[in-house]
């Protein structure tokens, strides 16, 4: 198996991070929607000039997580935005967490999602938060073995089509 490095993504890496979150995303929920609903979400969500913004903003953080130099997964995290009447200003989000899935199942998830939480403690993040899609009952698992639990849900758009998203919480106390 090739050696895996996370690193911290920065503006230099803009066009890796929208190879690669067109990709996972694609892998896994691609089957999902109409492929007009998917390129538009795609395009929103994962085009470079955005990203690139993104990650020159230092309350954001990307990371990249690479196998003999390519890219095989990322991971954002930042100021939390969902749509919950308990989030405050000083509340941090994992906002994206994804590998291919031939990278998936040798503890890359655990060690990028422990960096990114690291992360987000270290910046003086209170209460953490996330959002994960339903029916992804793998991610929900998961992410309770890390103390976060459900506290709400909202509708997350893919172009035209809105999926039922879950909202967990960490409490600062959890850390």
């Amino acid at each position: 198996m090739p050696e895996i490095i996370i690193r911290r993504a920065g503006p230099e890496d803009a066009e890796a991070l929208s190879a690669i979150g067109r990709q996972t995303f694609t892998e896994t929920f691609g089957h999902l929607y109409p492929a007009a609903d998917l390129s538009a979400f795609l395009d929103d969500a994962y085009g470079a000039a955005k990203i690139a913004h993104l990650a020159v903003d230092p309350a954001r953080a990307f990371w990249l997580v690479e196998a003999e130099g390519a890219p095989v997964g990322h991971g954002l995290a930042g100021p939390c935005d969902l749509p919950h009447p308990e989030v405050t200003a000083s509340c941090g989000e994992i906002k994206r967490i994804y590998l291919l899935k031939s990278a998936q199942s040798g503890g890359q998830g655990c060690r990028l999602f422990e960096t990114m939480l690291n992360w987000l403690q270290g910046a003086g993040a209170q209460d953490l938060w996330l959002g994960v899609w339903s029916e992804n009952h793998g991610a929900q698992r998961f992410y309770r073995r890390y103390g976060f639990s459900p506290v709400g849900e909202y509708g997350f758009h893919v172009g035209a089509t809105v999926d039922r998203e879950f909202i967990f919480r960490r409490r600062a106390q959890n850390f």
